[in-house]
């Protein structure tokens, strides 16, 4: 360091000393702190200032600076991330919100905070950032591909069309532990028509239609959409969020267009969308247009405005109804919500003997084990089975004497796992008590027995 430096430090140390309220001062000499790599006293020099400032988002900014050049990402992020909550986050918290995701691998998410800033102020764009998420330039393409027509994907190569996998299951409702009101309104809305199809027509019922299973995780939705295909023999896409999310802009409205017109092609199929909020949460909440426009595809395609969706059945699940836009429920979209609860203690029962179906056991008494596991979801259950197996296998390879299961230690082992559902609850019934415009979540109250 040189003389001149030091010089400068020492001035600029005694005017913030003289007038600690000065944020410009603190500031200044904190720059000048992190040019020459004394991260530490920048960091002192911040935290007084924001003692005479707290709250300060100037000098939070300047600090959580300090920490991302240091290295200290982790101090940084617990920074920036209460800075770009709220309804009006400060955009170059934002960027370097969206630096610190990039830091950590999350590319996806880094580009859409990026953006996202952007929008809220082209000043604090950061051209080094972009280079690095490969998003140059793409202010001047966001027009040209906003504008994209979905017509026009359907006019290239169809051996360059993106193939996804189409299962056929071999399970019907058999392999579905209890839920038989559930199954009985999917018969209705699914099944029939495709079993009956002259006499629907006969009424000018089209074939097909959408339901939204929700409830608790672990209840069973994905299995039972899955269970609904095989009931009919028909073809089922399971699709995820990942198959449709893309980081450039209208490539995630070309992958949704082409899982629907891919399940035309197959019909009768099961398209199923798990966690659908995820694709269509509530445009309300949301700051982009960029998630709005994946909305109105995902809506266009729903109601078969460019293709007829005749004899498409489309199941969708999610855990927070309460975040998915509301359009989604309109009639010919999602228009059958369907509540799937904890299963009861017949429908544990019925859950527990197709678990330890092929197992080694010893006369279970499921209904007594059934009896042990209130709020118990499907996926508990399995776990339930699957830790008495493990306290199995760790006697037998002691022992070399493998043994079957018995009541007693299923019993043991369902005393080691709390049920996932009690969570969900205390989350849903507030949205039930509170949010339950149109009595959407009744079901929900009438489980949890509130008049």
């Amino acid at each position: 360091m040189t003389d001149a430096n030091q010089v400068a430090i020492e001035a600029l140390r005694g005017a913030v000393e003289a007038a600690p309220d000065n944020i410009v001062l603190a500031t200044q000499l904190s720059n000048l702190l992190v040019e020459l790599l004394r991260y530490d006293e920048a960091e002192q020099t911040i935290r007084l200032s924001l003692s005479h400032h707290p709250g300060n988002v100037e000098l939070q900014l300047a600090l959580a600076d300090i920490y991302l050049r240091d290295g200290k990402d982790s101090h940084a992020t617990a920074i920036v991330e209460t800075l770009v909550k709220g309804k009006n986050p400060s955009p170059a918290a934002m960027v370097m919100h969206a630096r610190l995701l990039q830091r950590g691998g999350d590319i996806r998410s880094a580009v859409s905070t990026y953006r996202d800033a952007i929008d809220k102020d082209e000043d604090v764009a950061d051209a080094g950032l972009e280079s690095l998420l490969g998003i140059e330039d793409f202010r001047e393409s966001d027009s040209e591909s906003n504008q994209a027509d979905p017509a026009a994907w359907q006019d290239g190569d169809p051996d360059e069309q993106i193939e996804y996998e189409t299962e056929r299951p071999d399970e019907g409702f058999e392999s579905v532990g209890g839920m038989e009101s559930v199954k009985e309104e999917i018969r209705v809305k699914i099944i029939y028509p495709l079993q009956h199809a002259e006499m629907y027509a006969a009424y000018g019922k089209k074939i097909g239609g959408g339901i939204l299973l929700y409830g608790p995780p672990g209840c069973g939705k994905t299995h039972l959409a899955r269970a609904t295909a095989g009931e009919v023999n028909s073809g089922f896409m399971s699709i995820g969020i990942n198959d449709v999310l893309d980081m450039w802009i209208g490539n995630s409205e070309k992958n949704l267009h082409a899982l629907f017109d891919q399940a035309r092609r197959s019909k009768p199929c099961v398209l199923f969308f798990d966690e659908v909020d995820a694709l269509g949460a509530s445009r309300s909440d949301m700051r982009r247009s960029g998630g709005r426009q994946l909305i109105n595809q995902f809506l266009s395609e729903l109601d078969g405005v460019s293709s007829s969706n005749d004899g498409l059945l489309c199941l969708a699940a999610t855990n927070t109804p309460w975040h998915l836009d509301t359009a989604f429920r309109r009639p010919g979209r999602f228009d059958r919500v369907i509540f799937i609860p904890p299963p009861d203690a017949e429908a544990r029962a019925e859950i527990l003997q197709i678990q330890l179906t092929g197992k080694p056991t010893d006369d279970v008494d499921v209904k007594k084990l059934a009896a042990k596991t209130a709020d118990f979801s499907g996926a508990d259950l399995k776990a339930v089975v699957d830790r008495a197996i493990e306290t199995k296998l760790m006697e037998a390879v002691k022992t070399g004497m493998p043994k079957p299961l018995t009541t007693k230690e299923l019993l043991a082992a369902a005393k080691t796992v709390r049920p996932s559902t009690r969570e969900w609850f205390s989350t849903a019934r507030n949205h039930a008590l509170y949010a339950n415009e149109g009595g959407l979540y009744d079901e929900i109250l009438d489980y949890l027995n509130i008049k």
